[in-house]
């Protein structure tokens, strides 16, 4: 059974080797989207320090300076395995414990408007990388949100916090399961939240996660609550990458007075 995978009593086949020349950064931010890739490698003046590599290609590596800090930055792939994947293998380029996840959801509840914040609080785990990182439980709780919530409202950022169902299938997303993640308390639902956090709690980093409304799962019919050629609140609005690098900034900010 997949519940029963997570072995933590004897070593892994694959080990990933130590770099003792890893850049050291405050804090590591991922995107999920081409578009934002591009922005902010345009924008930000990045140095690529290196790349991370798979079958269809290579996705580079970037560091660059904000308001006295350095952060790293590169682009993901989409799904717990490929995702959870880039989370283990970033610690052969950058020297952090510091991970900020953020990229467009699925909304489950209407009432929330489209572009706010969704701070997950807890993790459904439907899918199958966590249960290798750690003990099977149908949630994981998101140990970070109550920093990533602190840094919204500080900021002036509207937010709200829910439970998010995480998912390998998002098209046997069905009116059943969508019920009862609902009544459970998710207002979101994507593909790698739970996995990533499993994998940062067994490697001890720090995981923080925050989505912005994509689609709607919660009315007669599924919509993707978009326009044709729209960017604006989609997972490649490029504000996005804003808030996730004003969180960066908060968080190593919050470390450093604390060292």
């Amino acid at each position: 059974m997949i519940t029963d995978s997570f072995d933590d009593q004897s070593p892994a086949k694959i080990n990933l080797p130590k770099n003792e020349n890893a850049v050291k950064v405050d804090a590591v931010i991922y995107t999920f989207s081409h578009v934002i890739e591009e922005y902010v490698a345009e924008e930000y003046r990045c140095e690529k320090v290196g790349e991370l590599l798979m079958a269809h290609g290579a996705s580079p590596v970037y560091c660059f300076d904000y308001e006295g800090r350095k952060f790293g930055f590169f682009r993901t792939w989409v799904g717990a395995p490929a995702c959870a994947a880039t989370v283990e293998e970033i610690r052969t380029v950058l020297d952090t414990d510091q991970i900020i996840h953020f990229g467009g959801a699925g909304c489950l509840n209407k009432e929330i408007a489209r572009g706010k914040v969704m701070i997950p609080t807890a993790a459904y785990r439907d899918e199958g990388t966590s249960y290798h990182y750690a003990p099977a439980s149908d949630y994981i709780r998101i140990r970070n949100a109550e920093t990533v919530a602190a840094c919204m409202q500080e900021n002036g950022i509207p937010y709200v916090l829910g439970k998010t169902w995480t998912t390998d299938a998002f098209y046997r997303e069905t009116l059943n399961n969508f019920e009862k993640r609902k009544a459970d308390g998710c207002i979101s639902v994507e593909m790698e939240g739970s996995a990533v956090q499993a994998v940062c709690d067994f490697r001890g980093l720090d995981l923080y996660m925050f989505f912005t409304g994509g689609d709607l799962l919660d009315a007669p019919e599924w919509t993707a609550r978009k326009k044709k050629g729209q960017v604006r609140h989609t997972q490649h609005d490029t504000g996005h990458f804003e808030i996730a690098l004003t969180l960066a900034a908060y968080v190593a900010d919050q470390k450093g007075r604390r060292t």
